[in-house]
């Protein structure tokens, strides 16, 4: 008879930073205690890192004695095996021993041999061993860690196959059981993806060839696309082998982690998919939806880069002004652009000597039949947004402004100004987040020549409702406004209401009264 092991609180950890609120996890654990469940992976045990990581990241004393006294079932923590070496062990382990049952090491299929002698040392203490072997999918490229798998024989008590791309079938689950089984003795234990919403089935076909042990989450939480769902998986074991199975217990559960999944929203998508089906990794994917506001469209194209092994889809020239400006008005896609657009267009055609530089093409139609040279910053998506605002852009008259080559995100552009887009050489002010709008349209103001430069548009946010998306641009945009001024002695003049601390305050009216 196989068994599950849940690693909610683990796997999960990479949307919460490993912090759960103490009541849910009291929750989980007290639902878990009526359910067919043999262990519960509750985090890492983890060397001091530089960067913040939570509770569940370090997996306290404390709190596993805590969590030791609410279960009924065999407690687990993980190894990052780029980080540990036998000689953190003593000082992990000791503390925990007679707490926790078993610890597994997330191991890449390159560093088997370092592994092992963790694992060696790790039996010394008395734990029961589990490898958790990521990319299951490319296991065939390295012939040295296959031939290794014979060393595993009594060192580990389950041997994990982790579908790390969540792109696996039923047929490859079955030769990669035969290829373990062919090397070592050891039980086996299979950890599924769901980028292809294959998890489960492949979790079954595991379960039907003999496997072991089997990993699930509460909600599939998980990085990238998820895992497969311990609340699905236990529903299928009712129907099919005929488990009792408290369904009160899995509501109570599945209850405690919604507001996390209405709040992170993991699960999969049309980028982890292609990632999954190519064997490409989820962990850009994640970032780009978690941290950043990238379209469908520009993962796609960057996935689609990272499949064809290309730095960039297309090379563009590189930015070259016919003329300099005495001043420059970068335009951004607040609403106080389009609030003051009357008097900013007022400002602009009092000028002799000014451009517009649009860093996002969201409000640029407001200001179509100014006075003055426009330029568009194309980042990301913005492609295809310059086409939805200006339609048809048979009348287009601007010039398109990329970041340098190559594109994180790929390069689109318009097919009808294809002739109107160029790429700047190199950022100069700042070696950090060289493809936001911000950067992009200050490098731009730089190659104009400009001797002052106004910004509007950029409001900043109520911090008493913003989101974590919000929070990440406005620290974005006051890095680089803060670095900008200080690379080159020029002040940043916003002509609307901000409340970024970099701007120096100005009013548009002062100017045109």
């Amino acid at each position: 008879m196989f068994k599950i092991l849940d690693c909610t609180l683990r796997d999960g950890g990479y949307y919460t930073n490993w912090d759960f609120d103490k009541t849910l996890v009291h929750t989980y654990l007290n639902s878990l205690n009526n359910l067919p469940i043999e262990y519960i992976e509750v985090g890492y045990r983890s060397i001091p890192i530089k960067e913040y990581f939570g509770k569940y990241f370090y997996s306290p004393v404390y709190e596993l004695e805590e969590m030791k006294k609410i279960t009924n079932k065999k407690l687990v923590i993980i190894f990052n095996e780029k980080d540990i070496r036998v000689e953190h062990v003593e000082e992990l382990l000791g503390p925990i021993k007679g707490i926790v049952d078993m610890v597994r090491i997330a191991i890449d299929p390159q560093h088997l041999g370092r592994a092992l002698k963790l694992a060696a040392e790790i039996k010394k203490h008395g734990f029961e061993v589990g490898f958790n072997v990521m990319y299951m999918s490319k296991w065939k490229q390295y012939g040295d860690f296959v031939a290794g798998l014979k060393e595993l024989n009594g060192l580990a008590d389950y041997f994990y196959m982790v579908d790390s791309y969540g792109g696996v079938f039923p047929d490859d689950v079955k030769e990669t059981m035969d290829l373990v089984r062919a090397n070592t003795d050891c039980k086996i234990g299979f950890h599924g993806h769901n980028n292809l919403e294959m998890a489960l089935i492949n979790s079954l076909t595991a379960i039907e060839y003999g496997a072991d042990m089997i990993d699930a989450t509460i909600l599939g939480m998980g990085r990238g696309a998820g895992n497969l769902k311990t609340e699905l998986l236990l529903a299928v074991l009712n129907t099919k082998y005929d488990w009792d199975i408290d369904f009160n217990a899995i509501g109570n559960a599945v209850d405690a982690f919604d507001g996390l999944l209405k709040k992170y929203e993991w699960g999969t998508n049309v980028p982890y998919m292609i990632s999954g089906s190519n064997s490409l990794p989820q962990k850009d994917v994640m970032d780009w939806y978690t941290t950043r506001v990238y379209s469908l469209n520009s993962m796609v194209r960057a996935l689609q880069n990272q499949k064809n092994n290309i730095k960039d889809n297309e090379e563009l020239p590189t930015f070259k002004p016919e003329k300099s400006y005495d001043k420059v008005l970068i335009i951004g896609g607040g609403p106080n652009s389009v609030e003051h657009s009357k008097a900013i267009i007022e400002f602009i055609n009092q000028q002799d000597n000014l451009a517009v530089v649009h860093a996002s093409s969201k409000n640029a139609l407001y200001y179509k039949g100014v006075n003055a040279d426009q330029f568009y910053c194309l980042v990301g998506n913005e492609g295809h947004r310059l086409e939805k605002v200006f339609h048809d852009l048979g009348d287009f008259t601007g010039v398109c402004i990329l970041p340098p080559y190559p594109r994180k995100m790929g390069t689109y552009v318009p097919a009808k100004i294809h002739d109107q887009c160029f790429e700047l050489e190199k950022i100069t002010f700042t070696d950090e987040l060289k493809e936001s709008h911000s950067v992009l349209a200050l490098q731009t103001a730089l190659e104009l020549k400009a001797s002052e430069i106004y910004v509007a548009g950029f409001d900043g946010y109520q911090e008493a409702s913003i989101s974590q998306l919000e929070r990440t641009l406005v620290e974005e945009n006051e890095f680089l406004f803060d670095a900008f001024e200080k690379a080159f002695e020029k002040d940043l003049i916003s002509l609307t209401p901000t409340r970024y601390k970099a701007l120096q305050s100005g009013s548009v009216y002062s100017f045109i009264c």
